[in-house]
């Protein structure tokens, strides 16, 4: 995607497809409000949803970065060396670590190399802004996959693509100590707030992309 025009296209096409704002945020790489505002801006919504995107949208659409990963995530080798590096980044973090956690969608695939890279057992979480269209996303909840290995008051790794504004990561966070869990360090593909740790557990990103401006 080289610019917004395409993130427009591409959002209307996911909500074309039944994706909640969510989960096309996930997608796309971008904060809820942002995924609200291209969703508007493409007309597959009729009415602005809320009073913080319409002011997004009346000042030229709201603050954010768009992260590309798709030339990694296309490609198993590559995808193999990034989650080599990513894993190497976590190392330093316990010995007896036996967990890595993937948050969904984009970080399940991410942590399932890293896991077999560590030789760690894998779990993932589904955070709750899958779920979010519009209103309060306190009323909803994430949840850990039966499929995968349970946290049992074990210590773990967090895995995720992209740290948008921190919200998920710490959701995640939140939800893994809930059951008995404790988070040992996180790591991303690509941070775009420059974090050092959330909730008192360290943050580890290949790459920080930073936007640096001045306020109209």
């Amino acid at each position: 995607m080289k610019n917004v025009d395409d993130l427009i296209e591409s959002a209307a096409e996911l909500a074309g497809q039944g994706l909640s704002k969510g989960e096309i945020a996930d997608e796309l790489n971008v904060s809820r409000e942002t995924a609200s505002w291209l969703v508007e801006r493409s007309g597959a919504t009729a009415e602005p949803s809320n009073q913080s995107t319409q002011q997004s949208a009346g000042n030229g659409g709201p603050q954010d970065i768009h992260v590309d990963w798709s030339a990694i995530g296309r490609d198993s080798k590559r995808m193999g060396s990034i989650a080599a590096a990513m894993a190497d980044l976590l190392a330093k973090h316990g010995e007896d670590v036996d967990l890595t956690v993937g948050i969904e969608k984009a970080g399940g695939p991410i942590a399932t190399l890293i896991a077999s890279e560590l030789e760690t057992d894998l779990s993932t979480y589904t955070p709750a802004k899958h779920q979010w269209e519009e209103g309060d996303i306190d009323e909803l909840g994430g949840t850990f996959s039966r499929n995968f290995a349970g946290i049992r008051d074990r210590e773990c790794y967090v895995v995720d693509d992209t740290i948008t504004s921190g919200t998920t990561m710490r959701e995640t966070i939140t939800a893994i100590r809930s059951e008995g869990g404790e988070p040992l360090a996180c790591v991303v593909l690509a941070d775009k707030q420059g974090v050092e740790e959330i909730e008192g557990v360290p943050v580890y990103s290949l790459l920080q992309v930073i936007s640096v401006g001045k306020d109209e």
